[in-house]
This record gives C-alpha cells, structure tokens and sequence, in this order.
C-alpha cells in the first residue's frame, strides 16, 4: 500500500482560524526547548503571528460559544439507551473543565503584549532579516543567556495561552472525531457533495497518484479538484481517496 498524504480543510472563516492558531501553538511548543538554534526563529515568528490573530478577533468569547454548543450536544444524549453513560459524562466533565479554564483565563495575548522584551523584539522581527544583533541587540543577548533561562522564559509564555490550547484542542478533538471516513472517488479527479453544518473536511490521498486536492466550498456543500504536484495542472485521472466530514 502506497504511503498516505493526509490533508484538512475548513469550511468556514472561524474553523480555518482555529487550525492555524492549532498550528502556531504546536510551532511554539516543539521549539520551546531550543534543541536546534535556529529554533527561536520560529517561536518568535509563530507568538508574533498569534498576536496578530488576537488583534483580529474575539477569539475567547467564539471559543467560548463553540464549546457551549459542544455541551448541550452531548447533554442532548444523557439518559438515553445504547449511548455508553461514562464515556459520555468524561466527555462532559472535559468540556466542563476546558469551558471553565477558558472563561476564567485573561484576555489572549495580554501577558504577551505587555512584556517588555518580547514587545522590543516584535517591533523589528517582522523586518526582512530583522533579527540580526544590529536590529535587535536585546535579542541576541537574549541568546547568549543560559539555555535553562530561555527554556524558563518559554514556558511562561505559553504557560500564558495554555488556557486556549487546552480548550481549542478539546473542540478540534470532537469535531475530529464526528467525522467517519468513507472510501470516494474523483471521477477524471473532481469529487463534490453536499455536507450539513460541517466544519472540517479531512482526506486521506496515497501519494501514488501524485495529486494534491483544492478545495472550494462552505459548510452545506464542497467541491475537490485534485491538481498534478508536478505541473500544477488539474488531474483528469481517476482518483481513490478517504473523506471524512466533521461537523
């Protein structure tokens, strides 16, 4: 069996929102060891960009309003026969925990912002080449301090929008796990169908056939064209492919 490419996408704003701050916040947490040098690059570059999304929306309160709706869709199964009652309530008490974290925590970014060295750094790191020692002297001596102090540094940054990962992980995960995959195929490489309130289309592709899907569409209905990765161009080959759709 050929390997598998697996790939999402959202088919709404705010779903794509939460899968890039998904991926940001898994940037931040592999390269908060600082195990490769160059690993403050992307810490800093991925913390900036969070900020940038905080600035933009009101992602508390959504987040907030989603897992709302998360639990009064699994209170709806409470008492009802056939539905396993404890793996329901340890769903329950996950959604209870997270929602209570997430509304008792501060305003995303505000530590973030108001730190003194990381508000420096963020002024010029956005230049081209802007993290040189010229640019930012405070940076780099910053780097030149003990590993265990930037690692302590780190951590407290995160430690600041953990209240976020852990709720938008709990979301993500049961939205995930709604959708079941189904073996389809692309007639001449186009695939579309209807959905009912879905949030994430994902696809499992053997990278045999070479193709990378492009994806069009909204919660009620999408469309998949699979292009050639070589030549850009659209596939006109038969393509088999597992599509879950998660609401």
């Amino acid at each position: 069996m050929s390997t598998i490419h697996k790939f999402e996408h959202p088919l709404n704003e705010k779903t794509r929102i939460y899968l890039r701050v998904e991926a940001l916040l898994r940037q931040i947490n592999h390269c908060s060891d600082f195990a490769d040098p160059q690993h403050y690059q992307v810490l800093f570059r991925s913390m900036f960009d969070l900020l940038d999304i905080f600035e933009q929306i009101q992602l508390k309160a959504e987040l907030a309003k989603d897992l709302e709706k998360q639990r009064i869709s699994y209170r709806n199964w409470l008492n009802v026969d056939g539905v396993n009652q404890q793996m329901l309530q340890s769903v329950l008490n996950d959604l209870d925990a997270v929602h209570r974290g997430l509304m008792s925590s501060e305003r995303f970014g505000v530590s973030l912002k108001e730190d003194r060295f990381l508000s420096v750094v963020r002024q010029r790191f956005s230049l081209p080449g802007g993290s040189c020692c010229f640019d930012l002297p405070s940076l780099h001596y910053w780097l030149h301090l003990p590993i265990e102090r930037r690692q302590q540094d780190a951590q407290r940054w995160i430690e600041s929008v953990s209240a976020l990962n852990a709720a938008l992980n709990q979301w993500l995960k049961l939205t995930r796990e709604t959708g079941v995959y189904h073996a389809q195929i692309a007639r001449n490489g186009f695939f579309q169908s209807d959905a009912e309130e879905a949030n994430i289309l994902r696809l499992n592709i053997p990278m045999n056939y070479g193709v990378l899907p492009t994806i069009s569409g909204h919660k009620n209905r999408f469309a998949i064209k699979f292009v050639n990765f070589e030549n850009g161009q659209a596939s006109s080959q038969d393509v088999e492919f597992d599509l879950a759709v998660c609401q």
